[in-house]
């Protein structure tokens, strides 16, 4: 878009400040949508430490952008040649967004309606499934990311980003296979898998429902399928499936044995 006449640009300027307020900072013929993000210059700050971990070539390899907000990473992963990007999101506010950031850039990318529990209703597996910053926002998480793992197509990648809590115990120690059912010990043990839950609000949004320990969201990975090749950003890790659910079980056969009970 370079070279437009001033008073296209005025009005590229007009019709992305009228699609606000923008949660992605995106640079559209040098217009920033959200300058003074409280998170800072999100989610470039994410992007970066993605940047060097995911291929420069995804020449003939497909993205499902799930939670695709205003379109960052679908932008990004277009621009690296992908044959095909599908971001889906259920707020037809940050889906006009998209799609106003799509055809001002010129790149060929699809938006559609559909929630996480309903991402298998969309046709075919992909290389690679980005799952960023929306498991905390789910009320039945671990449900959407049985999904999720299968729309990963064999031998494609899973980017996983969550908010989680405490920092200050940044560490995952080995579980025990199983524990006695008078265990109390290890539920006061920081480093265990734990996931809170708010029942009204966190941070002034009433969708946080849960806020994993980074434990937790590393045995939920384990327990969905996955395993964890890259822990590249804080809150970011990569991961590639390798069986229907963890320890050797499909998550059907492990609930039909907590029913014996």
């Amino acid at each position: 878009m370079a070279g437009q006449a001033p008073e296209t640009a005025s009005e590229l300027r007009r019709r992305l400040h009228e699609a606000g307020p923008w949660f992605h900072n995106l640079r559209i013929d040098g217009i920033q949508t959200a300058p003074d993000h409280f998170l800072g210059d999100y989610p470039s700050v994410k992007w970066r430490h993605l940047d060097e971990t995911l291929p420069r070539d995804l020449s003939g390899r497909t993205v499902l952008d799930i939670g695709c907000n205003a379109g960052f990473y679908s932008i990004e992963l277009k621009r690296r040649n992908a044959a095909r990007v599908l971001g889906v999101d259920t707020e037809e506010f940050y889906l006009n967004q998209a799609r106003l950031a799509r055809d001002a850039l010129g790149l060929e990318i699809d938006y559609q309606h559909c929630s996480a529990y309903d991402v298998l209703s969309l046709p075919g597996q992909f290389d690679i499934v980005l799952f960023m910053g929306l498991f905390y926002h789910l009320r039945y998480p671990l449900f959407a990311l049985d999904r999720v793992v299968q729309k990963i197509a064999p031998g494609g990648t899973l980017v996983f980003q969550t908010l989680y809590r405490p920092h200050t115990a940044n560490r995952a120690k080995p579980v025990e296979p199983d524990y006695p059912f008078w265990e109390q010990q290890i539920f006061a043990d920081p480093e265990f898998p734990q996931m809170r839950f708010f029942e009204h609000c966190f941070s002034g949004d009433k969708t946080n429902w849960w806020v994993p320990n980074r434990a937790a969201v590393e045995a939920i990975l384990r327990s969905a399928g996955l395993r964890i090749d890259a822990h590249p950003e804080d809150e970011t890790w990569l991961c590639t499936p390798v069986s229907v659910a963890g320890h050797g079980q499909s998550i059907q056969e492990r609930e039909f044995a907590g029913k014996l009970w």
